[in-house]
């Protein structure tokens, strides 16, 4: 795949990409003005990077091309909504469920079902049509839904476990960290009710 061929690639789902989360952004709008309060703290975004891309394929045992991407890969564009709660996390996604536009392709709640290592998470695939001057294509987006807690263990998991022998000998030790956010966490959501 060429630079130039990869940036051609990505457009589509940058649009598709953009188009989310504006409709994230106006739930969380819509929300404030009807509740004077709001679920999501803060979003990233991302586009998957050409290497990162390549490797993907080639784990995969795929074709290193735009085509192979296209149609073995979900998780190109992506954005990861930062909320303070659990129960934000699933009203956020009751929401988008609701959008009729928009195309559910696959999820997994890892809050619900952690991993071995304490990650918890809820990922959620969606087609999102981008309209071109020839018709229209939907493209999936990825959507990471975290508490903070759940994005601070996650980041700092990442960061101390990028070489996989280290991860394998720290998987208990992260999943004591991870229930005992999981715990605290639990206990503000509970005060965030009570107050």
């Amino acid at each position: 795949m060429t630079e130039e061929e990869y940036l051609s690639f990505i457009q589509p789902y940058e649009d598709a990409r953009q188009n989310i989360q504006v409709r994230v952004d106006v739930l969380n709008n819509d929300y404030r003005r009807k509740e004077h309060n709001y679920p999501i703290h803060h979003i990233q975004h991302r586009i998957k990077q050409k290497k990162s891309i390549e490797n993907k394929l080639l784990r995969n045992e795929q074709d290193i091309s735009t085509e192979a991407a296209r149609n073995y890969l979900t998780d190109i564009a992506g954005i990861r909504v930062i909320c303070y709660f659990v129960r934000d996390i699933y009203s956020i996604v009751c929401l988008l469920r609701k959008q009729t536009d928009i195309v559910l392709i696959k999820e997994r709640d890892y809050i619900k079902k952690p991993k071995e290592n304490g990650y918890r998470s809820y990922h959620i695939v969606f087609g999102v049509p981008v309209y071109h001057t020839d018709g229209m294509e939907y493209y999936p987006v990825e959507i990471q839904l975290r508490t903070m807690s759940m994005d601070l263990w996650a980041s700092l998991e990442h960061r101390i476990c990028y070489k996989r022998e280290k991860k394998e000998r720290a998987v208990e030790e992260l999943k004591l960290y991870a229930d005992a956010l999981k715990e605290i966490e639990e206990k503000m959501e509970f005060l965030s009710d009570s107050t």
